[in-house]
């Protein structure tokens, strides 16, 4: 796959520095032009490492969260907002994808193919996104285990919409601070080339910030600690890119 392509709505650029000038002035003018472009790369370097995720959590100087037993949602309504992201801020999924290896984000294999595939559309329009992240047992799973589609169908009474596949490597690209350790659902299943539905997640297992993705399909059996990403089912910016009843059919397909 080229990553090249559409480098036009990329990550960052380097700033451009002439090295135009008077006889004798050439080398001085590309000697602060290399250290211009130095400077800026530095400023502009991955932020998905192993060091600089290390780096983000010293800074920030997280303290660990208790384990708490998990509260049963009733509605949707009465959940808070866990974070605000923009989507829409790229051309097209391979402008995308350069972003990300831009930040030196691990990306798996099945998540490069899904973000490949035709299905995968990036919005048109630069929209804010307000994104819930709940787990399967705060939707009222008792048991260990429950299968994808039981989860779904449970989020969707309660007043949940599906998150649009955009929205996991957008979260990936603006959240840099994540915490050791977790790992985030985002919800609408694409297929890949061999017909097998896929999710992506949003991940820190400790040796850098990953984009991966995981068994998609209705059976799918996933722990009840995992959490995922939700919208409200009346969000217009997921009405925008897709429906609720379009994303429960490719997980039920």
């Amino acid at each position: 796959m080229d990553r090249t392509a559409g480098k036009e709505g990329g990550y960052h650029a380097i700033p451009h520095c002439s090295i135009r000038g008077q006889s004798g002035g050439t080398l001085p003018v590309a000697m602060l032009c290399t250290a211009c472009i130095v400077l800026f790369a530095s400023e502009a370097g991955a932020q998905c490492t192993a060091r600089d995720v290390l780096q983000n959590h010293l800074t920030l100087k997280r303290t660990p969260s208790a384990n708490t037993p998990p509260i049963p949602v009733k509605s949707a309504v009465a959940v808070p907002v866990w974070k605000t992201i923009t989507v829409g801020t790229f051309k097209h999924s391979f402008a995308l994808l350069n972003a990300l290896d831009a930040a030196g984000c691990g990306i798996g294999d099945s998540a490069a193919e899904i973000l490949a595939r035709p299905a995968f559309t990036v919005s048109a329009t630069k929209t804010t996104v307000e994104l819930i992240a709940v787990s399967a047992a705060e939707l009222g799973f008792q048991t260990d285990t429950a299968s994808l589609a039981k989860i779904y169908a449970r989020a969707q009474q309660l007043g949940f919409g599906l998150a649009a596949a955009e929205v996991a490597p957008q979260l990936r690209l603006q959240y840099f601070d994540q915490p050791m350790g977790e790992f985030i659902i985002g919800m609408e299943p694409i297929k890949t080339w061999k017909g097998e539905p896929v999710i992506l997640t949003v991940a820190n297992g400790g040796a850098g910030l990953v984009l991966i993705g995981r068994d998609g399909s209705a059976d799918a059996e996933i722990p009840v600690a995992s959490r995922f990403l939700f919208v409200r089912s009346n969000e217009a910016a997921f009405k925008a890119v897709h429906g609720v009843d379009e994303a429960a059919a490719l997980v039920h397909h």
